[in-house]
């Protein structure tokens, strides 16, 4: 929002020979010399502002520049207000979990996914389990069916070194 500001000219700051001005009520006044534009707002109490520096001639518009900053600020905070903010949340898993503790697992990730995080499923396999990567993907597949309602499987279950790693997003 700074930034956009800090680009604008506005009212003296104005160098060039002719530009193309808009009324306040958004009326084409057309081409006129910079130094007219400027009694022309002054005239009517308001600011001259470069809206748009690299037309051919450029324009500028007669409006009054705090009122005019107040709404962009105010449109970006509406902006940044919609926005989601998904985050992801880590579940770990070892080759030798148990069924009970991969349903406590399941239910931490169902909580999140119901509150629209999104999972990274990580099982970790240590030592002589690498021997043992079938069973990984079993485990992945029992801990999908245990969450299957509140999400769906974003990206498949992959060896990547030690780790087997599967994220999960929520479903719409």
């Amino acid at each position: 929002m700074l930034k956009i500001n800090k680009e604008l000219q506005i009212n003296e700051e104005i160098r060039d020979k002719e530009i193309r001005l808009i009324d306040s009520d958004g009326a084409q006044l057309g081409v006129v010399s910079a130094k007219e534009a400027q009694k022309i707002a002054n005239e009517k109490k308001l600011d001259l502002v470069k809206i748009a520096p690299n037309a051919n001639p450029p324009v500028c518009k007669i409006l009054d520049y705090g009122k005019y900053k107040y709404e962009l600020q105010k449109k970006e905070k509406e902006a940044r207000k919609k926005q989601k903010i998904i985050s992801v949340k880590e579940i770990r898993l070892s080759a030798k979990i148990e069924e009970h503790d991969l349903v406590v697992k399941a239910n931490s990730a169902n909580k999140f996914l119901k509150n629209g995080d999104k999972v990274k499923v990580t099982l970790r396999f240590r030592g002589r389990e690498m021997g043992f990567i079938k069973s990984g993907f079993s485990i992945m597949d029992r801990f999908y069916v245990l969450i299957e309602e509140s999400g769906i499987i974003e990206k498949k279950p992959a060896l990547e070194g030690r780790n087997m790693i599967m994220i999960l997003a929520p479903k719409n």
